[in-house]
């Protein structure tokens, strides 16, 4: 089972996952915790080979339908029979493959530096990725990523964090997770197709320069779908500007009547 770590406030009280994205583990929410739990149950997990879920059993067709599966056994785990999602980056991936297989398990998406069609200059990069992930060691390829992905000032933050993160994986899980990456515009498209009535938020920093035009493009053909972006802020939003993160997602939260109106007053002064 993936490792996982739970903040627990009432039996009462909804929960959230939050999924991490490629090279990262749970650990990058750590500026969402504080702000959350004071009005949910928190579930952090760490996907196959990230963090310490680090002895991942991968099978010959594995996919992100499989990673998801093990999420659900988490949960199930733990007997929660639902929960808001909360994903970043690639882990937005598993949280949508987790609304196509297991809709009846998600309150709520909330999708943070989204990735639902890749670009050319995206295509490109994996492609370069594909070519070399048994020749260059996987963090020359990473830390070339994360500074094409979060190139700014900004970001530095983020691109310091993710790469700090990566440095726990092997060459073996990086070159397993990039080989998920392969004809994945085709999936992504599918994903797309039926939100199956999810409450869905997208939140985007301005700065994402890879994905944020084609999140724009989608929530604008589908009217029920809803995008915030946040100012000075690149791919790894939650961390570039956690306090602008988390009063939108929380506001959010709350015109699910999910959390009292209340509890956003402290947050005004952010927005």
């Amino acid at each position: 089972m993936l490792h996982y770590k739970t903040y627990i406030k009432d039996d009462f009280s909804p929960w959230v996952t939050f999924v991490h994205g490629a090279g990262g583990s749970s650990s990058i929410w750590f500026k969402q915790i504080k702000d959350f739990k004071k009005e949910f149950n928190i579930l952090l997990i760490d996907l196959r080979g990230h963090g310490k879920s680090s002895k991942a059993r991968w099978r010959k067709g594995d996919s992100f339908v499989h990673v998801a599966d093990e999420v659900i056994d988490v949960l199930d785990h733990l007997g929660i029979s639902k929960s808001h999602f909360i994903g970043i980056s690639l882990g937005t991936i598993v949280v949508q493959t987790l609304a196509r297989k297991h809709s009846d398990r998600l309150s709520s998406m909330i999708l943070a530096g989204a990735v639902i069609q890749l670009n050319l200059r995206t295509k490109f990069l994996l492609a370069v990725g594909n070519a070399f992930k048994f020749i260059l060691p996987y963090m020359w390829l990473y830390k070339l990523f994360a500074w094409i992905i979060m190139p700014r000032s900004t970001h530095i933050e983020s691109r310091y964090t993710f790469v700090k993160q990566a440095r726990k994986m092997c060459q073996k899980e990086f070159i397993r997770w990039f080989g998920l990456t392969r004809s994945i515009n085709p999936y992504l498209k599918n994903l797309q197709m039926d939100s199956k009535g999810i409450p869905t938020l997208f939140i985007m920093g301005e700065e994402d320069h890879l994905f944020l035009t084609p999140v724009k493009e989608l929530v604008s053909k589908q009217q029920e779908l809803d995008l915030h972006t946040i100012k000075d802020s690149g791919h790894v939003c939650n961390i570039d500007q956690p306090e602008k993160f988390n009063y939108i997602t929380l506001n959010y939260l709350k015109k699910l009547n999910v959390i009292p109106a209340s509890f956003l007053l402290h947050f005004a002064v952010f927005m």
